[in-house]
C-alpha cells in the first residue's frame, strides 16, 4: 500500500511537469512570434518610422503596342541618402514586354533582340536593370530630375534633390488600364544592399498642374512601389564606430576593437606608408570593395564626440568625422545623433543642423550635414579625410550632469547606418566619481536571491 507521503510526492511531480510543459509552450510560442516578426521589424527605423523610397510609375500615353511611363523615385527618408555610384533599379516583366526607348536613364544590358527587324528595342531582357545617366549628357537624352549619376539626397537634408526620374517606352504590353500588367519583383540597390521592395500597387492617378497653374491633367494610370531599408540586410557588421573624450578626464575611449569586423585587416594600408601614397590608391573598384587604413576598429568611418567646455549656462561639444576608406568619398553625408540636450541646441558652427522630431512629444534627435560647397564632401582617407564642427548647447538645470556618461550620445548614425558605441563602463568618468564594479553588483544580487530562497 502506497503511503500518503509517496502520493503527495507523485502529485507534486506531476504538477511541476505540467507547469514546465506550459512554460515551454509559452516560450516556444514567443520564439516563433519573434522570428515571424523579425523580417518586418528589421526594416523599421525608430528615428525615421515613415522613411521609405517610393517609386511611382505614371502612364502618360498609350502606344500601338504598349505605353509610355514617367518613373519617379522619391527618397522620403529623413537622413539616408543614396551616394555615389548611385542607385540601381531592377524588376521583372509580367509578360514578354520590351523597352523600346528610355530618356534620362539606361539599362545596363540590351539582351537578345534578334527577333526584331527594323526598329531594335533598347532592352529585351525579362529582368532589366536600370541606372541613372551621368551629368552632362545631351539635352535630347535628359528628363526632369535625371542625370545625377544616381545620387539622391535625403528628404530631410535637401528635398529638391531627393527625387530622381526617367521616362520609359514599353512595348509588347497592354494598351489600356484593363490589359496592362504591372511589373513585379522590384529590386533597389542604393548603391549597395539593404533595400526590400514590395509589390506594385495601383493607386489614384497622379494629377499635374500646367505651367500657368490654371489647368489640371492626370496620368492615365499610376502604380507605386515602396522600398524600405534594413541595416541587417545591408551588412552583417556595422559600417562606423564612435569614440569619446572629455575635458574632465584624460582618458580617450576608443572605438571597440574590430567594431566593424576584422575581415579586411590583412588587406589594410598602414598610415603614412609608401602604399598610402601610391598612385591610383583612391581609384574605386566596380564592386565597391573598400581599402581601409589599418586601425584597431577597422571601420570605414569613425565619429568622435568630445565634451570640450563647460560654462555656467552652456556646454560645448566638438564632433569630428574621419574617413578611413581610401576608395570612397562621401557626397552629401549625414550624421544623426540622439541626446536629451539636443532640444536646446544654441549654435552649430561648421555644419548645417536640423532637428528630427519623429514623435512630437520628444525632441532629442538631430541631423548634422555639411554646408554646401564647403564641407558637404567627406574626402577619402588621408590628410583631407575628415570634417569637424562644434556645438553649443544650453543647459537644462533639472537634467544636466557630467556623471554616468550623460554627456555622450545614446545613438549615432552615419549616412543612415547605426554606428557601434563603446560599452557604457568604458565612458570617460568624472575624476571624483567612483566606478562601480558590475561583477560585485551581480554577486550581491545573486546572494540576495539565494537568501530569500533559503528563508522561504
Amino acid at each position: 500500500m502506497q503511503t500518503p507521503s509517496f502520493l503527495l510526492c507523485v502529485l507534486a511531480k506531476n504538477l511541476v511537469l505540467n507547469i514546465l510543459k506550459q512554460e515551454m509552450e509559452t516560450i516556444c510560442g514567443l520564439v516563433v512570434l519573434f522570428f515571424v516578426m523579425l523580417p518586418h521589424a528589421a526594416a523599421y527605423d525608430p528615428l525615421d518610422p515613415t522613411g521609405n523610397i517610393t517609386i511611382k510609375w505614371d502612364v502618360v500615353s498609350w502606344t500601338a503596342d504598349g505605353y509610355v511611363a514617367a518613373v519617379t523615385m522619391s527618397n522620403f527618408q529623413m537622413y539616408r541618402s543614396i551616394v555615389s555610384p548611385g542607385w540601381t533599379l531592377g524588376w521583372q516583366w509580367a509578360k514578354k514586354e520590351v523597352i523600346w526607348s528610355m530618356v534620362g536613364a539606361q539599362t545596363t544590358e540590351q539582351g537578345d533582340c534578334s527577333k526584331f527587324k527594323g526598329n531594335v528595342p533598347h532592352c529585351c531582357l525579362r529582368k532589366p536593370v536600370v541606372v541613372d545617366l551621368l551629368p552632362g549628357v545631351p539635352y535630347n537624352q535628359q528628363f526632369s530630375n535625371c542625370c545625377k549619376a544616381g545620387v539622391v539626397s535625403a528628404w530631410g537634408q535637401d528635398p529638391s534633390s531627393s527625387v530622381s526620374a526617367f521616362q520609359v517606352s514599353v512595348g509588347v504590353a497592354g494598351t489600356s488600364n484593363k490589359t496592362v500588367k504591372l511589373p513585379m519583383n522590384f529590386t533597389l540597390l542604393g548603391p549597395g544592399l539593404g533595400y526590400t521592395c514590395g509589390p506594385a500597387k495601383v493607386v489614384p492617378s497622379t494629377v499635374y498642374l500646367t505651367a500657368d497653374h490654371r489647368r489640371k491633367t492626370q496620368a492615365l494610370m499610376t502604380w507605386n512601389v515602396t522600398c524600405t531599408y534594413s541595416q541587417f540586410l545591408a551588412a552583417k557588421n556595422p559600417k562606423c564606430c564612435v569614440s569619446f573624450s572629455s575635458f574632465y578626464n584624460q582618458t580617450i575611449t576608443p572605438c571597440p576593437k574590430c567594431a566593424c569586423g576584422c575581415q579586411n585587416k590583412n588587406n589594410c594600408v598602414v598610415s603614412d606608408s609608401k602604399q598610402a601614397h601610391k598612385k591610383g590608391i583612391n581609384t574605386p573598384r566596380k564592386d565597391n570593395a573598400p581599402l581601409l587604413q589599418c586601425t584597431h576598429h577597422m571601420c570605414p568611418i569613425r565619429v568622435h564626440w568630445h565634451v570640450k567646455l563647460n560654462y555656467k549656462d552652456y556646454w560645448r561639444v566638438k564632433i569630428a568625422v574621419t574617413n578611413f576608406n581610401y576608395r570612397m568619398n562621401y557626397t552629401q553625408w549625414t550624421l544623426v545623433a540622439q541626446h536629451p540636450n539636443l532640444n536646446a541646441v544654441t549654435q552649430v558652427f561648421s555644419f548645417d543642423y536640423k532637428p528630427l522630431v519623429p514623435y512630437e512629444a520628444i525632441n532629442d534627435t538631430g541631423m548634422f550635414y555639411g554646408m554646401k560647397f564647403y564641407n558637404d564632401l567627406l574626402m577619402e582617407a588621408g590628410p583631407q579625410g575628415n570634417v569637424q564642427s562644434e556645438v553649443l548647447l544650453r543647459k537644462n538645470k533639472d537634467t544636466f550632469t557630467f556623471k554616468h556618461g550623460w554627456a555622450f550620445p545614446r545613438k549615432v548614425y552615419f549616412n543612415g547606418d547605426e554606428c557601434l558605441l563603446p560599452p557604457p563602463d568604458a565612458y570617460p568618468f568624472l575624476p571624483n566619481s567612483a566606478k562601480v564594479n558590475s561583477i560585485t553588483i551581480s554577486a550581491m544580487g545573486v546572494s540576495a536571491l539565494l537568501f530569500l530562497f533559503i528563508v522561504s
